[in-house]
C-alpha cells in the first residue's frame, strides 16, 4: 500500500480552487427562461424568469429612447419576438452577449419612461424573476386619467358611487388553488359581475380600480376610489390557509389600530393633508397643530369604520344565504388597502379558494354571480335604509315618508354647507340651527342631519 502525502502548500491551493469554482458555479450558467410583460394604465411590467438570484443594472438612454437591463453571468434561453408590445411604450426588444459571460437586453422605445427594477422570490406560480417597470415619466394614467365620479339621473340626483377593487393581478396571482385556480382570476370576474349589478340599478353607479389582468399598488387603489369621490371601496378576495378544511366568506374592515397608525402616517405627509381639504366650508389639516389635526383625522376615520362596520353586516346577512361564514361578524385588521381616512372602506373574503369544493365553487360563473348578487344586495339595503343627501335613494325615501324625513349624512372631500343647503332646497342658516353648529364650518367624517325638502 503506498501513502500519497500532500503538502499544507497543495492543499490550501486545491480548496481554493474548490472555492473559485463553487463561486463561479453560483452565478455561471444563470439563464433568462421565460418572459412576460403586463400593460396597465399606470405602467408596463416587463418580467424575466430567472434561475436565480442575477446581479443587474438597469439604465435609459435618449435619442432614441432606450432601456438597458445588463446581467452578469447570464444567457439568454426566452424568446422575445413572442411578446405582444401592443399597449405598452416599447417598440421592440433586442438582446446580444456581452463580456464573454453577460447578457444585454436593450428596449427600445416610443417615448421616455421612468424605470423600476427588483427581484422577485419564488411563489406558487413563479420562480424567481426580475421585474423591470417601465413608468410614464408624464405621470400615473391611473391618476391623470380619472376625473371625479358626478353621475346625475333623469331626476337631477346624484348616484352612490361604489369603487370596486379585484385585489392582486399581473404577475401577482394571490392564492391558487389545489387545481391551480389562481385567485386574481377569480376576484376580477367577480368585480366586473359586481359592477354591472350595481350600474344596472338605478341610483347607482359602480366604478372598477382595475380592468384587466395587471397589478395596482395598494395606495393607488385607495387613491383610485377618493378620485371617484366614492361612498363606498369594496375589495374582493380569496382567502386561502395551509391547510385544505378552513372555508367560509368573511368581511374586514379597518381595525381601530389600523386607524391609529395610518392617522400618523397622513399627518406626516403633506400631500395627504392637503387631499383632505374640503372645499371653501370644509376642513383642512394644513395650518392646525399635530394635536388638532390628529382628532380631525381621528374623527373622520372612526366615522368611516363606523360606517364600514354598518355596511360589512348588512353584506354578510346576505352572504350567509348563499354560503357558510367563515365567521359571523365583521372582522377587523389592519389592510393598507382599506385605510382610506374618508371612505367607508370593506375587504370581502369570497371564500377560501384553498379548500377543494370552495375552489370549485369560485371557479363556476353562476356561483361568482350569487356572491356578486349578495354583496350588492347587501350594499343597497344599507344605502336604501340610510341613503347620502343630494342621492336619487335619499329622494326616494323621502317620498315614501311623505317628504317629512331627517336624514344623515356623513361630509366627504369637497362638500360644503352652503352646497349641501342648495342640494336639499334648504338653506346655510337653517342647517346650522338644526344641527346647533356655530359657524358654517364642517369636516370630513362629521354627521350631519338634514331635513327632507
Amino acid at each position: 500500500m503506498s501513502i500519497i502525502r500532500t503538502s499544507g502548500t497543495s492543499l490550501a491551493v486545491g480548496m481554493l480552487a474548490l472555492l473559485l469554482a463553487f463561486s463561479m458555479s453560483a452565478w455561471a450558467g444563470k439563464e433568462v427562461e421565460g418572459v412576460r410583460i403586463w400593460p396597465a394604465p399606470d405602467h408596463t411590467r416587463l418580467v424575466l424568469d430567472t434561475a436565480g438570484k442575477v446581479e443587474h443594472n438597469v439604465f435609459s438612454l435618449s435619442g432614441p429612447s432606450r432601456l438597458v437591463i445588463d446581467m452578469k453571468n447570464v444567457s439568454l434561453q426566452a424568446d422575445f419576438s413572442k411578446l405582444d408590445l401592443t399597449d405598452s411604450p416599447i417598440r421592440r426588444i433586442r438582446s446580444a452577449p456581452r463580456n464573454g459571460n453577460d447578457l444585454r437586453v436593450v428596449l427600445d422605445l416610443k417615448s421616455d419612461i421612468k424605470p423600476r427594477s427588483f427581484q422577485l422570490e419564488p411563489n406558487q406560480q413563479y420562480g424567481h424573476r426580475l421585474v423591470v417597470d417601465l413608468i410614464d415619466e408624464g405621470g400615473s394614467k391611473v391618476q391623470k386619467d380619472v376625473k371625479p365620479t358626478v353621475t346625475e339621473n333623469v331626476n337631477g340626483k346624484r348616484d352612490v358611487i361604489v369603487v370596486i377593487d379585484a385585489g392582486h393581478g399581473g404577475e401577482d396571482p394571490g392564492a391558487i388553488g389545489p387545481r391551480g385556480t389562481r385567485e386574481k382570476d377569480v376576484v376580477l370576474s367577480m368585480a366586473k359581475t359586481l359592477q354591472k349589478l350595481i350600474d344596472e340599478k338605478p341610483g347607482f353607479t359602480a366604478k372598477l380600480t382595475r380592468t384587466g389582468d395587471y397589478y395596482i399598488d395598494l395606495r393607488s387603489r385607495t387613491l383610485l376610489a377618493r378620485k371617484h369621490n366614492a361612498d363606498l371601496f369594496v375589495s374582493v378576495h380569496a382567502d386561502a390557509f395551509r391547510t385544505p378544511q378552513p372555508r367560509g366568506a368573511s368581511v374586514f374592515a379597518l381595525s381601530e389600530r389600523g386607524a391609529t397608525s395610518e392617522s400618523a402616517r397622513w399627518l406626516a405627509q403633506s400631500e395627504n393633508r392637503s387631499d383632505l381639504i374640503g372645499g371653501a366650508g370644509g376642513v383642512s389639516l394644513n395650518g392646525r397643530d399635530e394635536m388638532l389635526a390628529g382628532v380631525l383625522l381621528d374623527l373622520s376615520m372612526t366615522a368611516s369604520i363606523n360606517s364600514s362596520l354598518g355596511i360589512g353586516s348588512s353584506i354578510l346577512g346576505k352572504l350567509g344565504n348563499i354560503t357558510k361564514l367563515h365567521k359571523r361578524g365583521v372582522e377587523q385588521a389592519a389592510f393598507v388597502v382599506l385605510k382610506s381616512p374618508d371612505i367607508p372602506s370593506l375587504l370581502v373574503e369570497a371564500g377560501f379558494i384553498s379548500n377543494p369544493q370552495e375552489e370549485r365553487n369560485l371557479s363556476s360563473s353562476a356561483y361568482q354571480r350569487k356572491l356578486a348578487s349578495a354583496v350588492f344586495d347587501g350594499i343597497y339595503e344599507y344605502f336604501s335604509d340610510t341613503p347620502p343627501p343630494g342621492t336619487l335613494l335619499a329622494a326616494r325615501k323621502a317620498s315614501r315618508q311623505g317628504g317629512n324625513s331627517v336624514s344623515q349624512y356623513r361630509i366627504r372631500r369637497g362638500d360644503t354647507l352652503s352646497g349641501l343647503a342648495r342640494e336639499n332646497q334648504t338653506t346655510v342658516s337653517e342647517l346650522m340651527r338644526f344641527n346647533g353648529l356655530n359657524d358654517d364650518r364642517v369636516m370630513v367624517g362629521q354627521t350631519i342631519h338634514i331635513p327632507a325638502s
